[in-house]
């Protein structure tokens, strides 16, 4: 949905590759000030995963196989609500890479694929510049999504590769909110509690 007001950015299409940025207000504690890559979203409903959410499990301990892919801090993300026990993995392909012909990953959009974590990672090794995985995912029905973003409760912004497998994790929700220039950059600093402020 593209905002129309004067002195607003149009929103880009929301698609894969787009990252949902939570509004300030946006208070579910499954989403507070979190960054979601769209993998999917389709008329049946939508697919990401939060990018700036680390669990305490390594991937070195759930599946050691992958644990040489694995971008810093190596940590298994918590993708979203959704099926905790379900894994995904995203994977940033080398420049002049393609998933064509690569057994278990599919194009996403540019550079990020998705890879099925039961294949054999070594084929992987040479072409790509690392992983994320993700214990579950966020989801949402035909129409969900849109109504949420009609509602304000996220800002549609273009993603990057380099947002999925970021070591800074951390700050990553300010950082997108910056790189955006006005109106959106001023919401980087916005506090987490009003009351404190």
């Amino acid at each position: 949905m593209r905002d129309e007001r004067p002195g607003r950015q149009a929103a880009p299409p929301v698609g894969p590759g787009t990252l949902l940025v939570a509004a300030p207000g946006l208070t579910d504690p499954n989403f507070s000030r979190t960054v979601v890559y769209l993998v999917e979203h389709r008329g049946h409903g939508s697919l990401g995963v939060v990018l700036n959410r680390p669990s305490e499990a390594s991937v070195q301990e759930v599946l050691p196989a992958w644990s040489a892919l694995a971008a810093a801090p190596g940590s298994v993300f918590v993708g979203g609500p959704v099926d905790g026990t379900t894994a995904l993995c995203l994977a940033i392909l080398k420049p002049g890479e393609r998933p064509d012909g690569l057994t278990g990953v599919v194009a996403v959009n540019g550079p990020v694929a998705l890879v099925d974590l039961d294949s054999d990672p070594a084929p992987l090794i040479p072409r790509v510049r690392g992983v994320r995985v993700f214990a579950g995912y966020s989801g949402w029905d035909a129409g969900q999504l849109d109504g949420e973003i009609a509602r304000g409760d996220w800002f549609v912004v273009p993603g990057l590769p380099d947002d999925v497998t970021t070591g800074r994790h951390t700050d990553l929700w300010g950082r997108v909110l910056r790189r955006q220039g006005p109106p959106l950059a001023l919401l980087a600093t916005f506090p987490v509690e009003m009351g404190l402020n």
